[in-house]
């Protein structure tokens, strides 16, 4: 079996030295189907190696509830078959603009330190997490060269009892090929998120000459590697598109290579945030604790290999740098997946309340003294309705939702009154008793980076009328995933006025392929094709339609379900209705 070491400047395969050319590729964020394709595509573009993350939260979207921790091991398998090795990021915490930076929204309110119950669980999860990854450690024939410990810490914590203890619980676990953190070229960021005995990496999109004379001095022998080379970045909803020079990151690519490095491509290829999972962030500059940025569902990342793994401009832009590091001619690029043959409009033809599918699929609903959180009433990905009296007579005064994450569409007496968000949290309009008030709030995902990870979801705070609480709320949570079973949702005509709520209809397609679903005139929501969630689609953008993998898509019949969470346009006009279409060319 071959043997990967960390030698005094160089990694070791088998005693010789090798560079480490890889690309950063989320096996959860990629249909399993197109796994083949993209990993030939990292082949083609010049990498030898390919990176993944392992989100806790996916996996165990409830304690001791698994779900398919085995796709971990497919995913590896994979790499190997297409002649890559591999480098596992498991976490607990990965970041990766993911919901909670992948820790479990029943984790809210641990600390990632040495805290004795969070460990506990951190611990269950490794346990049945790592079998996954140590029979496939390259001293035992398979690709993994290299695990992670902990992810960027030092942007977090400096809890170095904590590292440890994860250091070590990898070891014990059977992990013997080298472990490694990575953290930003900052001296605090390093001195919090290194370990003494393990390889420092950094990460950072440019100034890699800078960067590594700082990592240097934190750690004066091993081998060099930007572990996240950034050349691109990821989308807010309501912000303006990102996009990265080709020629601008190939010289920074270049600058890498030319100190002698090995380098991790992040992303490689992005991929996408289906099923809601898309994180946020906090803006406000360095200290990460100003206003909710919501990450859009697209994870594109302007990635050399787009969302459809497409070459771009990029990708032969890097492939001619990479292709010098290579001992021989690089692998031809892969054929594309089959694209729609045709566009198709979604014929919507049934529809239920919001209120209906809650009563239908929601959780139990009861009284509680003050708002419960998203994560006290067991809702990760989802939405709250929270009912509240405001008792009279009494004369109208402001109506305020203190701690309101993230969005909240309110009604008083059966009446829209407004949408708040965490910004503008209080009623345009006073409320006067006797009232009644609805308050729909909607989680846009949770904070994945920065001192406010971690923070619960809905009204987090209180319901306040003038300067007093209001108690007595009565809470239901409609979590996403359980949306997948509409068979039990009582479906009627569709609405005349363009109501929120669940929308279902059918459409037939022929040459099924890689498509995108545009809504026209939609608001905000989810939409699931035979029974797959693509994701939230959102009218402020940047984002304008839903990229739908051909896998997805049947020859013939299949199903949608709309699920508008504020407005709808007026069915069935045409100019109105969903529209698949095959991406354009080029």
């Amino acid at each position: 079996m071959s043997e990967f070491t960390v030698g005094d400047t160089d990694f070791l395969l088998d005693g010789r030295p090798v560079r480490l050319l890889s690309g950063a590729l989320h096996y959860f964020r990629v249909r399993e189907e197109l796994w083949e394709h993209r990993l030939g595509m990292l082949r083609a573009m010049g990498l030898n190696c390919v990176e993944t993350y392992v989100p806790w939260n996916l996996h165990e979207p409830r304690p001791g509830d698994f779900r398919d921790v085995e796709q971990l091991g497919r995913f590896l398998d994979a790499a190997r078959e297409a002649g890559l090795w591999a480098i596992v990021r498991p976490g607990p915490y990965i970041c990766a603009e993911w919901d909670n930076g992948g820790l479990p929204h029943w984790l809210t309110g641990r600390p990632r330190t040495r805290d004795a119950e969070y460990l506990r669980q951190v611990e269950r999860w490794f346990g049945r997490l790592l079998p996954e990854i140590v029979p496939r450690q390259i001293d035992r024939g398979g690709p993994v060269l290299m695990v992670q410990v902990e992810n960027e810490y030092g942007s977090y914590g400096s809890d170095r009892v904590y590292l440890r203890r994860l250091a070590d619980l990898l070891r014990d676990s059977g992990v013997t090929v080298p472990l490694f953190t990575s953290d930003g070229p900052e001296d605090h960021m390093l001195t919090g998120g290194s370990i003494p005995g393990v390889l420092a990496t950094a990460n950072f999109g440019s100034h890699a000459r800078v960067a590594f004379e700082t990592l240097r001095r934190h750690q004066p022998q091993g081998p060099l590697m930007c572990m996240e080379f950034w050349c691109g970045w990821f989308d807010h909803w309501g912000a303006g598109h990102v996009v990265r020079d080709p020629d601008d990151a190939a010289q920074a690519l270049r600058e890498i290579l030319d100190c002698g490095a090995s380098v991790n491509l992040y992303m490689a290829h992005g991929g996408t945030n289906f099923a809601g999972w898309a994180g946020a962030n906090r803006g406000g500059g360095a200290l990460h604790d100003g206003s909710l940025e919501p990450d859009v569902t697209s994870y594109d990342y302007d990635a050399p290999i787009d969302e459809l793994g497409r070459p771009t401009e990029k990708f032969w832009r890097f492939r001619e740098i990479l292709a010098e590091c290579a001992d021989g001619p690089l692998p031809d690029v892969p054929q594309a997946p089959p694209t729609l043959a045709e566009s198709v409009a979604l014929d919507l033809d049934a529809w239920a309340s919001l209120d209906d599918v809650l009563r239908t699929l929601g959780g139990p609903g009861d009284e509680y003294p003050v708002p419960p959180t998203f994560e006290e009433l067991d809702v990760d990905q989802g939405l709250v309705k929270y009912e509240v009296t405001v008792p009279g007579p009494r004369q109208p005064y402001p109506l305020t939702l203190r701690g309101l994450r993230d969005l909240a569409v309110v009604y008083v007496d059966g009446a829209a009154a407004g949408v708040l968000t965490e910004d503008d949290a209080r009623l345009k309009e006073p409320v006067a008793g006797h009232a009644r008030v609805e308050l729909w709030v909607e989680s846009l995902g949770r904070v994945n980076y920065g001192p406010r990870s971690g923070e619960p979801k809905g009204i987090t705070g209180g319901i306040l009328h003038e300067r007093q609480y209001l108690h007595g709320v009565r809470a239901q949570g409609l979590r996403l995933d359980a949306v997948e079973d509409v068979g039990t949702v009582p479906f009627g005509e569709l609405p005349a006025d363009g109501s929120r709520g669940l929308y279902r209809g059918t459409f037939t397609v022929r040459g099924a392929g890689d498509a995108f679903l545009e809504l026209p005139g939609w608001t905000r929501g989810f939409v699931w094709i035979n029974g797959f969630n693509l994701g939230r689609y959102w009218s402020v953008g940047p984002q304008r339609s839903l990229y739908v993998p051909g896998p997805v898509l049947r020859e013939g019949l299949n199903e949608v379900w709309v699920l508008e969470l504020q407005e709808a346009p007026r069915l069935p006009e045409p100019s109105s209705s969903p529209v698949l279409r095959g991406p354009a060319r080029g």
